[in-house]
């Protein structure tokens, strides 16, 4: 590995996630700083997915992505994304925490391929997806109050996302999220995840990942509420009605035989579905003005 060839592009970008990245409703001053968040996680997760890489590697990359956060190193030509979300930090005065807590799941990626339970899965979820929440929730301005129901959202979404690619992660990386306890009691094999379409054990484990998954949306159902600055309450609103759909999806649909996707048309009536039902539920709770979205 040298300096030059630390990052390994996938060509992946926002356009492919489920959620909305920097959309409108982020504060114009504050889009900037969301783009390079997510740009480093982009970076630090395509090295731990990165099928040419052995696990030695992925992890000495993304130790020194974290070095480069910390200062420890300057990272000049080595990590472009590390030292622009270094250079973010300071000028925000936000916390090392959630980038360094990001690149702690990427290496969690490069060495377990494996999770025992519903558990363990989601304490890698506090990794792997809640500090994106607690990133954006510290940009707002944000206090503690609506933390939990934000990582609840964030681990809503990034269980949907392992049942989307469930087959695809197993074929490429011969990683599985589903929990191997529920796969057992289901009588299903891992192997079956190589299939081109789920067999009926198969889908009674995704039923039975996906049963919880209602409890999180539940949890975060008031989010729009909790959250005050309003631009991101909407945002919230926005992606949580996505993941909504989507485990919706999931539970009538069969993710080894078809991606299963919001498309561009099914995203964009989702966004208007969320912006509306956000600024009603806000303006009707009364205690607060109607969100000005040209602030």
């Amino acid at each position: 590995m040298t300096a030059a060839t630390l990052e390994t592009p996938s060509g992946k970008d926002a356009a492919g996630e489920n959620f909305p990245v920097g959309s409108f409703l982020i504060r114009p001053s504050l889009r900037r700083h969301v783009h390079v968040f997510y740009t480093f996680a982009r970076a630090g997760d395509d090295i731990a997915d990165n099928p040419d890489l052995d696990p030695d590697d992925k992890v000495a990359r993304l130790a020194r992505m974290a070095a480069i956060i910390e200062g420890g190193t300057d990272g000049a030509g080595a990590s472009p994304s590390a030292v622009a979300m270094r250079a973010s930090l300071a000028e925000t005065g936000i916390t090392a925490r959630h980038c360094l807590d990001l690149l702690a799941a990427f290496t969690q990626d490069a060495r377990k391929t494996r999770y025992r339970t519903w558990d363990e899965l989601i304490g890698y979820c506090l990794l792997s997806a809640a500090p994106v929440g607690r990133h954006l929730l510290d940009l707002h301005g944000e206090g503690e109050a609506p933390r939990r129901a934000a990582d609840a959202l964030c681990n809503a979404l990034q269980v949907v996302n392992h049942l989307q690619d469930c087959g695809e992660d197993y074929r490429s990386l011969d990683r599985v999220y589903l929990p191997t306890d529920t796969l057992a009691a289901c009588g299903a094999a891992i192997e079956d995840l190589g299939g081109t379409a789920l067999t009926p054990a198969l889908r009674r484990v995704l039923d039975r990942v996906i049963t919880p998954l209602d409890g999180l949306l539940e949890e975060c159902a008031d989010l729009v509420l909790a959250v005050k600055d309003p631009r991101i309450a909407l945002e919230c609103q926005v992606i949580r009605t996505m993941c909504v759909h989507l485990t919706e999806r999931l539970k009538r649909r069969d993710p080894l035989a078809t991606r299963v996707a919001l498309t561009k048309p099914r995203a964009a009536l989702l966004a208007v579905a969320g912006i509306t039902g956000g600024l009603w539920r806000r303006w009707t709770a009364g205690t607060r003005p109607k969100p000005a979205l040209a602030a």
